[in-house]
């Protein structure tokens, strides 16, 4: 258990329902059927996790975590998603799956972690940097629909 009675834990398949609800709270429509899809691929990965917070039975928060191999320096360990419920923002739920990444990180031998954020979420730019997180560099994202 952690603090306030929140348990941090694996995601498992039953779990999908309340993570896709959480990931349309970003803006991030997904059905529960799609979202259990994809858990289920990346529980068959060596490189990444999905961890939930649970309160009172109820998840509140997920957190996305890859391993990033990289042929020119050494594996690090990305934030690939994370989401509070909006109710339970600023209740330390978010530092403690922040703090449960950063312990999976150690795991691996991943001597960094990173995040991307969007700039227009400026709480979440606090959030991480109040976290010790600092800001590397500024890029554009390059997308391409393949049909």
């Amino acid at each position: 258990m952690g603090r306030d009675n929140t348990t941090i834990r694996e995601a498992t398949e039953s779990d999908s329902t309340a993570i896709a609800a959480l990931a349309g709270e970003l803006g991030y429509a997904t059905t529960p059927a799609e979202m259990r899809r994809r858990l289920a691929a990346l529980q068959e990965s060596q490189n990444d996790a999905v961890l939930v917070a649970v309160r009172a039975g109820k998840v509140i928060a997920w957190i996305h975590l890859s391993r990033i191999p990289l042929l020119e320096s050494e594996p690090f360990a990305e934030i690939r998603g994370f989401v509070v419920t909006e109710s339970e923002r600023g209740t330390g739920v978010g530092t403690q799956l922040v703090s449960a990444a950063e312990d999976w990180s150690r795991e691996r031998v991943c001597p960094r972690i990173r995040v991307r954020s969007n700039i227009v979420r400026t709480d979440t730019r606090r959030f991480y940097e109040s976290r010790g997180f600092v800001v590397k560099k500024t890029q554009n994202v390059f997308d391409k629909t393949l049909g």
